[in-house]
C-alpha cells in the first residue's frame, strides 16, 4: 500500500542537503552504490546541475510531512548521443521510511512525469543482494537483461550487479519517417 501522506514533487535546490545525507548513508553503509566517499555538498550542486523540471533527465522528491523521505531520478545513461534516448534511474528511501511504498510512489510519479518525452528505454544496475531493489523495478515492468558477476568492490568485496531494462514510448525498433 502507497503511503498516503507522502507528497511527491519536482526537487529544488532548497532539496539538496536532506538528498545528499539520505544518499550518503547507503554511500557508508551499504553496497547498493559504488561510490566510497560520501558526496560533497559541491559534487551534490554539481550534480544536480543536469537536472531539469522538464526533458528526460528529472529528480522528484518525496515528501512526509516537510521531510524528504526519499528521491528518483532519471539520468543520462551514457555521454554518446546514440544514448540520447535512454536514461537510468535510481531511487533512494531515508532508511527509516524503508517498506512504506515510497519508492513505489517515487517510480510512479517519476514516469508519469517522462510520459511524452523522447525516451525509448529506462535502465537500472542493482548491486545484488538487494531484493527490495528488484521487487520495486520488476512492479515497474523493467526485466532483468543481464548479471555482470563481481562488477564493483567496496567494503573490502566485489558485487555482483544485475541490469534490468524497461521499455518506454515505441516498442519497434524502426523509427517512423518525419
Amino acid at each position: 500500500m502507497i503511503h498516503a501522506s507522502v507528497h511527491v514533487r519536482p526537487a529544488t535546490a532548497a532539496d539538496l542537503a536532506p538528498i545528499n545525507d539520505i544518499y550518503n548513508h547507503y554511500v557508508a553503509e551499504t553496497h547498493v552504490t559504488f561510490d566510497v566517499e560520501p558526496m560533497s555538498m559541491e559534487d551534490r550542486k554539481q550534480w544536480f546541475s543536469h537536472y531539469a523540471e522538464t526533458g528526460r533527465h528529472r529528480v522528484m522528491i518525496a515528501l512526509t510531512g516537510d521531510q524528504v523521505a526519499g528521491f528518483a531520478s532519471s539520468s543520462r545513461f551514457r555521454p554518446k548521443p546514440g544514448y540520447l534516448t535512454s536514461i537510468e534511474t535510481s531511487v533512494y528511501i531515508a532508511p527509516d521510511l524503508i517498506g512504506k511504498a515510497i519508492g513505489a510512489r517515487l517510480y510512479d510519479e517519476l514516469f508519469k512525469a517522462l510520459e511524452g518525452e523522447d525516451i525509448h528505454r529506462a535502465y537500472a544496475g542493482i548491486a545484488l543482494p538487494n531484493p527490495a531493489s528488484i521487487a520495486l523495478h520488476e512492479k515497474f515492468g523493467f526485466k532483468r537483461v543481464a548479471h555482470f558477476t563481481e562488477q564493483g568492490r567496496k567494503f573490502g568485496r566485489y558485487w555482483d550487479v544485475a541490469w534490468f531494462e524497461k521499455p518506454l514510448g515505441k516498442e519497434t525498433g524502426e523509427l517512423e519517417e518525419a
